[in-house]
């Protein structure tokens, strides 16, 4: 037997349904994200975001490379990242699904330069420094320009095992 041999990759259909099925197992955090392009604001759904630094602050956002809001957002764009509460699993829902007004009926406002959802968890609005390709995705590397905490809303929404909830 080759050195090697032992080590033989398992298919990659079946690591990436193994990857998929760990990650659900993952509570994170979900988040609309936001730009605004000619007056007019776009946002999707996204659970997959960080603190990167905090000198200087620093985050990072996840956008799938076929993201329709990725195509609105360059270096120096301003970004907001809405952290969902719990309770608002129609308005996660609503950003993930394509097409349609996803702001229609729903209140926000311009805040720091980007659309801000009047309820929310929390806020941060960042400049985008970096897009940084990775697989299937692009990530936004942005320096942190405003940032607060809900006062509504104590608990987070979350995703894990491929449904919204909140960590009591």
């Amino acid at each position: 037997m080759a050195p090697a041999d032992h080590l033989a990759a398992p298919a990659v259909d079946d690591v990436q349904n193994a990857f998929r099925a760990a990650m659900s197992h993952v509570a994170a955090a979900v988040s609309v994200v936001t730009v605004l392009e000619d007056g007019v604001p776009h946002g999707t759904t996204v659970s997959a975001f960080m603190s990167l630094s905090m000198e200087p602050p620093m985050m990072l956002v996840s956008l799938d490379a076929r993201s329709s809001l990725l195509t609105r957002v360059r270096l120096g764009s301003r970004v907001g990242v809405n952290v969902l509460a719990d309770g608002q699993s129609p308005v996660a829902t609503r950003f993930a699904t394509k097409g349609g007004d996803r702001f229609a009926e729903l209140a926000w406002q311009v805040e720091d330069g980007a659309p801000a959802l009047r309820e929310r968890h929390a806020w941060v609005a960042l400049d985008v420094d970096r897009l940084v390709p990775a697989g299937d995705h692009v990530l936004v590397l942005g320096h942190v320009r405003a940032a607060e905490t809900g006062t509504m809303h104590p608990r987070p929404l979350t995703y894990w095992r491929r449904g919204f909830g909140t960590h009591a």
